[in-house]
């Protein structure tokens, strides 16, 4: 069965994912090297991992398979995941594949170039109720499909 997996240090939709996997009695494994508030729901599980850049990310995809989703922004781990024939989105239901992904790759070392040369300052936009709308749905589409097959 088709598990989701949550990069879940500054993750803003965990408990949106909650609600989605509950409904599809899917496994949720939330995965940070912060550790979590304990859930007593029995389709969710708090991993915590040793204290790492990636420890995390190299968690999540020791465990992920074929056919799993991964919800992370982080582009490094979302291509990592991909090799493994995991389905990828984001927080704001972006879904990242094969033919992006090389692209965005090259814009983060781009951006971050940038940032540290100073040409460029902040972040991204902010997260909005549209993206958390979008993120409900593209996870909800993927795990009814998944429960289907």
């Amino acid at each position: 069965m088709v598990k989701v997996y949550i990069d879940a240090d500054a993750c803003p939709v965990k408990a949106e994912a909650e609600k989605v996997a509950t409904r599809y009695k899917t496994q949720l494994l939330f995965v940070s090297n912060s550790g979590g508030r304990p859930s007593p729901n029995p389709f969710v599980t708090h991993i915590m991992v040793a204290e790492g850049a990636d420890a995390a990310d190299d968690w999540i995809v020791d465990q992920a398979g074929a056919g799993d989703i991964v919800v992370t922004a982080d582009i490094p781990l979302a291509a990592r995941a991909l090799e493994k024939k995991a389905l990828v989105i984001n927080h704001t239901g972006s879904k990242f594949d094969e033919v992006m992904i090389g692209n965005a790759l090259a814009m983060r070392d781009l951006k971050s170039q940038l940032r540290d040369e100073g040409v460029i300052s902040g972040g991204g936009r902010s997260f909005s109720k549209q993206d958390r709308s979008q993120f409900l749905q593209v996870l909800d589409n993927l795990l009814s499909k998944a429960v289907k097959n």
